[in-house]
């Protein structure tokens, strides 16, 4: 009997737990129910799209398109040199005693670079002077005699004979006089020239010798340049030379100085091309002298304008690329519009493109677009009320 009573208390137990286990269930379902109908309630009362927020532009961010000139041509490439330039050389052979001045340093006409050692060429000299003085004095001699060989002819006391060979000996003796004064003059122009000195004002480029160096004949001792005679010095392809004369202008960038355009004219055009390279040297005056480097050998590429036309452009900075292609974008009617755009060259003079299609004479662009602009975006000036809107004219 206690058996049976256990056994129905716990079917009663479990029997209770499983109802408790329903009520619960149903509770979860209903509130699931009544927070999905909420939920959409709260979306059905939200908007479908905010409101697009104005991008305030101010006229120092707009550019507007415009015919400019485009000036075209051939390419040139080269650097940049002075037209006034001396490599001084040893004109004799001795040792290097002294080098006065170094790179950089400016020098004035006159003053002294190297000093060679003067020794061996002052005992030259030396005996150059001794040896002379004997040819005159041989000379005066044989002088003397001709006229008395002369004087004695006439009183009929000598043969014809002897009054020629006395005159051969003055002749002779005259021939050795200038020898001797030549050579002379010769060693004092090489004691003279143990001394370098420089040729015109300008710089020191290139020091080539230190003191103690053996300096022979023809080496090179110093370069000297004249910094305010550079010129370009480039060359242009010989399929294109047919277009490229004297009196014409170039527009060229200098290695170091690539954000200044300089201006140049062309002066000549040389005659023959380079045997290894077929390409033909054209030498170009700055237009400017302040826009001289003041540095020689520094590279240069530019165009000869041989051809000018107008057409649109657009700055660099205004196009985005996207792939291959490329957008700008124009604010139009109080919105901002982005454009397609169809590129031509890229003048390299101004760093602007050309413009065949996307845009026309008037438009305004954004000068440096960001990567958040909206196709369609509002858009008012700066500084207007807010319901001022920016259109074409700037």
């Amino acid at each position: 009997v206690s058996q049976k009573s256990d056994l129905a208390e716990e079917y009663c137990l479990s029997t209770q737990f499983t109802n408790a286990c329903r009520a619960g269930a149903a509770v979860v379902i209903a509130y699931s129910l009544l927070s999905l109908g909420a939920c959409s309630k709260g979306t059905d009362d939200t908007p479908e799209k905010a409101e697009a927020i104005a991008l305030l532009v101010s006229p120092e961010d707009l550019v507007t398109v415009s015919n400019s000139a485009l000036a075209s041509g051939p390419s040139i490439t080269g650097s940049v040199e002075a037209e006034r330039r001396a490599d001084l050389r040893a004109e004799v052979s001795a040792v290097v005693l002294s080098v006065l001045k170094e790179n950089g340093d400016p020098v004035r006409r006159g003053d002294l670079l190297v000093r060679l050692d003067p020794n061996a060429i002052r005992d030259s000299l030396t005996a150059a002077e001794a040896s002379a003085r004997a040819a005159s004095q041989a000379f005066e001699q044989a002088e003397r005699q001709y006229q008395r060989m002369i004087k004695l002819r006439e009183t009929g006391m000598v043969a014809m004979q002897q009054l020629e060979d006395a005159e051969t000996q003055r002749n002779n003796a005259q021939s050795e006089r200038a020898a001797a004064r030549t050579r002379e003059v010769t060693a004092r122009q090489q004691l003279e020239r143990t001394e370098v000195r420089a040729p015109f004002d300008g710089i020191v480029s290139e020091r080539k010798v230190s003191a103690g160096d053996t300096a022979s004949v023809g080496k090179e001792l110093m370069q000297i340049i004249d910094p305010t005679s550079l010129r370009f010095e480039g060359r242009v392809s010989a399929d294109s030379i047919g277009e490229v004369a004297a009196g014409q202008r170039v527009s060229f960038r200098i290695q170091g100085f690539a954000d200044t355009d300089v201006a140049g004219t062309v002066t000549r055009v040389n005659p023959a091309a380079n045997a290894a390279t077929r390409q033909v040297e054209v030498l170009v005056r700055f237009d400017d002298p302040k826009q001289q480097p003041g540095v020689t050998g520094l590279y240069a590429e530019g165009r000869v304008e041989t051809r000018s036309a107008k057409t649109l452009t657009v700055p660099a900075a205004s196009v985005v690329r996207e792939g291959d292609s490329a957008f700008a974008w124009r604010v139009k009617n109080g919105t901002v519009q982005k454009v397609k755009l169809d590129l031509g060259v890229r003048d390299a003079r101004t760093g602007q493109y050309v413009v065949n299609g996307g845009l026309a004479a008037g438009d305004s662009v954004l000068r440096h677009p960001g990567s958040s602009l909206k196709d369609g975006q509002p858009a008012r000036l700066a500084g207007s009320p807010e319901n001022a809107t920016v259109t074409a004219e700037r």
